[in-house]
């Protein structure tokens, strides 16, 4: 399959654009890298909306709420509403609190993750523990051992361990989420990307919180809500409801987003050499995880 080089073309690009009502934005890698905004965003998100398009910004960046997105979106720059962001703390926080049916007496998450968790999970009144509560932040003690195995410190209510990117990650916390894996709980992932790409380079993300418990699980996987899960696109249509086929969805990752819009059925994929991929070359070889077109970085489709 042969993915068509837009950057420079006008018409193509033209055509490209024409073909969609909705385009589907990753942040990190696309529209910015860190703190680094990339040339041409706002310009390109501007031309588009000038067209008529719809924008929604899809991000596995589970650190940081819908609010939150909206406020670094606008401090970029880049006028958006909180309803215009769908990221995979949210998605988890709707598929707990409207489709996972737990017992009644078990209702409450251990969060392995930022505050963008906790803030989703209270938009849906879900309660939990963990997170970025301070008391876990520290060693782990002797008499930690003792009342984790024996149960007498671990929070009966727990029905879910859901793992997010965790910057505050330790032994303490890993040791109470396998307590209450190993009790039953339903085993959640806000997303599980390997990597996360910011200031010019990439850092362990998401799925490098849950990996170990993974291993303790003896290859027991979480159910993921960020991209590429296909529950995210469901929830996503659901709120939006937009025709897929009229639907482009732009990323940097193929194992993420390319694959995201491909397994979703969308009429489009744009990938941008700005985050992760840095050539078409990482698309060869990769079966049918090619995107359609590709373009340097974002702002080339500004023509």
């Amino acid at each position: 399959m042969m993915s068509q080089y837009l950057t420079g073309d006008k018409a193509g690009i033209a055509e490209f654009i024409n073909r969609f009502d909705v385009f589907l934005f990753d942040c990190d890698g696309v529209l910015w890298s860190g703190d680094h905004l990339f040339e041409g965003t706002v310009e390109t998100l501007d031309m588009l909306r000038s067209k008529g398009k719809q924008i929604v910004f899809v991000t596995n960046n589970s650190t940081k709420s819908r609010a939150d997105y909206k406020n670094k979106l606008e401090s970029m720059g880049i006028p958006a509403s909180v309803d215009e962001v769908f990221g995979s703390s949210y998605s988890a926080a709707i598929y707990i609190s409207r489709i996972l049916a737990l017992p009644p007496t078990q209702k409450t998450v251990f969060v392995l993750g930022e505050s963008g968790i906790e803030t989703e999970l209270d938009s849906e009144s879900i309660p939990h523990i963990g997170g970025t509560d301070p008391s876990y932040n520290r060693p782990i003690s002797p008499a930690d051992y003792t009342s984790i195995a024996s149960g007498s410190v671990l929070d009966p209510s727990v029905g879910v361990v859901l793992a997010g990117l965790d910057f505050h990650l330790n032994y303490l916390k890993l040791t109470y989420a396998f307590a209450y894996l190993q009790r039953g709980a339903k085993f959640l992932a806000t997303n599980t990307d390997t990597t996360l790409p910011s200031a010019g380079s990439l850092f362990p993300g998401a799925g490098a919180i849950s990996a170990p418990l993974v291993a303790m699980m003896g290859g027991e996987r979480p159910m993921a809500f960020g991209k590429p899960s296909q529950a995210m696109m469901d929830a996503i249509e659901g709120k939006f409801k937009f025709e897929r086929k009229k639907a482009c969805m732009v990323g940097d990752r193929l194992d993420t987003d390319i694959r995201f819009g491909i397994e979703g059925g969308l009429g489009g994929t744009l990938c941008v050499l700005t985050g992760v991929t840095k050539s078409e070359r990482d698309w060869e070889g990769q079966g049918n995880v090619v995107p359609m077109a590709w373009v340097r970085e974002l702002g080339d489709l500004r023509g």
